[in-house]
């Protein structure tokens, strides 16, 4: 391959357009083709990159100068776009959650592994700075509690919209909060077990819960706590929030700052991040998935553990993540 790594993107929506901003700052990055089945999404995006327009991904994947695809779209929608980017034999960054449901999300992992094809998905959050200090003040600890929330107001609004559908987007377990359950994976180990209570108190205008409360069990003997909301309305700050107790001290983290308690003293540490686009592109310019962080296989998991959760509430009983199939 040439230094010039060229680019499709199937799915134009908000999601889709941040990561091509990002990759026109990424050198030797290049969309030549963008995919909606919205045309008007796809012309917008075509105009902002200079690309040509599809509202047809298969139509879009028979160019024959694409190296690496994106595949930005509903949960509810993959599938058929994965395995048709496989069938093309080309490398493929997709958008967390990888699935709607298991059966999809291994078969879908099953040919990932038979392909040999580079993946990345998109849980952006593993390449801070952050994650790496934690990682390091962690490694050899040994953790006894960790503590999640994601708190925002998204579940408010149109009860028409996919996202707020439980049978499309399985809810903010699945669609939103796989964020911060993929983080205390990435941090503390493996979830083994989750016991699930769920409610709908406000928003009764969808079917989605709008409040989740969650105890975890992890492999290393550790326990931990989820807890979310769609209902409330006080900014975003709350999202993506780890407390993790270890030994003696203690951990906050987000995305940006990681606070360090330990010996009586409080450290701050505000660390900047690496770009997921820069690592994905690089990836594929070299023929080396070593960097990424999050290959298909791997964000098959955080997807098990949120349907575990989402079956729990609806059995009341405790779901082991072997389990999910």
């Amino acid at each position: 391959m040439s230094d010039m790594v060229n680019i499709g993107f199937i799915g134009c929506g908000g999601n889709a357009r941040g990561h091509m901003r990002r990759l026109a700052e990424v050198p030797g990055a290049r969309i030549v083709a963008v995919c909606d089945v919205v045309q008007d999404l796809a012309d917008q995006a075509a105009a902002e990159t200079g690309a040509t327009a599809y509202t047809d991904h298969r139509a879009m994947l028979e160019r024959s100068d694409l190296h690496a695809a994106y595949l930005s779209i509903p949960v509810f929608a993959h599938g058929a776009p994965e395995n048709d980017v496989i069938d093309r034999g080309i490398p493929f960054l997709v958008e967390k959650p990888v699935a709607i449901d298991m059966p999809t999300a291994r078969a879908l992992e099953k040919r990932v592994r038979e392909s040999g094809l580079i993946t990345a998905v998109g849980y952006q959050l593993r390449y801070s700075g952050t994650a790496d200090l934690a990682r390091q003040l962690l490694a050899s600890a040994r953790v006894g509690l960790v503590s999640g929330r994601y708190w925002c107001a998204s579940g408010a609004g149109d009860p028409t919209r996919w996202l707020r559908q439980m049978a499309r987007s399985g809810g903010q377990l699945v669609e939103q909060a796989t964020h911060t359950i993929d983080m205390m994976r990435f941090l503390a180990g493996e979830i083994t077990e989750v016991h699930c209570a769920s409610a709908s108190q406000v928003l009764k205008e969808i079917d989605c819960p709008d409040f989740n409360a969650v105890n975890l069990k992890f492999a290393s003997g550790a326990v931990g706590s989820l807890t979310t909301s769609w209902a409330f309305a006080q900014g975003w700050s709350n999202t993506n929030v780890l407390d993790i107790l270890f030994e003696d001290q203690g951990l906050n983290w987000t995305y940006t700052r990681l606070t360090h308690l330990h010996g009586g003293q409080v450290e701050e540490h505000t660390l900047p991040t690496r770009s997921i686009d820069q690592i994905f592109v690089d990836a594929v310019r070299n023929g080396d998935g070593s960097e990424i962080r999050s290959p298909y296989s791997d964000a098959v998991v955080s997807l098990a553990v949120s349907l575990a959760m989402n079956e729990s509430a609806r059995t009341g009983a405790p779901v082991r993540i072997s389990d999910m199939g």
